[in-house]
């Protein structure tokens, strides 16, 4: 059942965080359909850096040859009407951006601070066109902080491993955790006023409709 925001709610950000195969891409995607709005998949934006950082044979851990190549590549972010769109230097990585090289290096990149402050421009910037459900590990804590729509999507590891294999990916997830949770710039947390959706036990349906009640109970006006 589709539901939709007020005519009077404005642009709205709803914050969707939570750590590697949690179930946070896959719920943020059924909400936006059921509520009519964007989707934004930040680590797509990280992805794509760490891709086109690999594609030039740069060393993932060499900041400042990262640096040097997010100030001579175009990132272009935009949306199809439904879901956010990346091209890097006008070219569409696609399936590329969850090979298993993209995997093991996005965290690397990922907390680079000058990569942060770039992609966090970016992701603001959508708001000011749509009303967005954004995923990522820092959405509710630094990038839209202000927004009262948070939700931290969580579940237990041995889950999260088994639907990281099911996708055909075998990095561990605890590996990921630490270094996403351990990084000094933006590290994953839970943000401040978000509630957390354990979807250890839920399906993908009655997951939808608890963060749909979730995010009634933090105010969000539905027509």
């Amino acid at each position: 059942m589709n539901s939709a925001l007020a005519a009077d709610s404005g642009n709205v950000a709803i914050a969707i965080d939570g750590p590697a195969a949690s179930g946070k891409s896959t719920l943020a995607r059924l909400l936006a359909q059921r509520l009519g709005l964007i989707m934004v998949n930040s680590g797509a934006m990280y992805r794509a850096v760490t891709w086109k950082v690999l594609r030039d044979g740069i060393d993932p851990h060499d900041n400042a040859a990262v640096v040097a190549l997010l100030h001579r590549t175009k990132l272009d972010c935009g949306d199809d009407g439904t879901f956010s769109t990346i091209a890097v230097d006008g070219i569409d990585p696609g399936d590329e951006l969850r090979s298993s090289e993209v995997n093991a290096n996005v965290s690397a990149v990922s907390a680079v601070p000058e990569v942060r402050d770039a992609l966090v421009a970016l992701q603001r910037d959508y708001l000011n066109r749509a009303s967005i459900v954004m995923e990522g590990r820092d959405i509710g804590s630094v990038v839209f902080p202000e927004t009262p729509f948070k939700i931290y999507v969580d579940a237990d590891e041995d889950v999260r491993q088994s639907r990281r294999r099911d996708a055909g990916e075998h990095d561990p997830v605890a590996k990921r955790d630490a270094a996403d949770s351990g990084r000094i710039h933006a590290p994953l947390m839970i943000p401040e006023g978000a509630t957390i959706l354990d979807t250890s036990h839920h399906t993908i349906e009655s997951g939808v409709l608890a963060a749909i009640e979730i995010l009634k109970q933090q105010g969000l006006k539905l027509a």
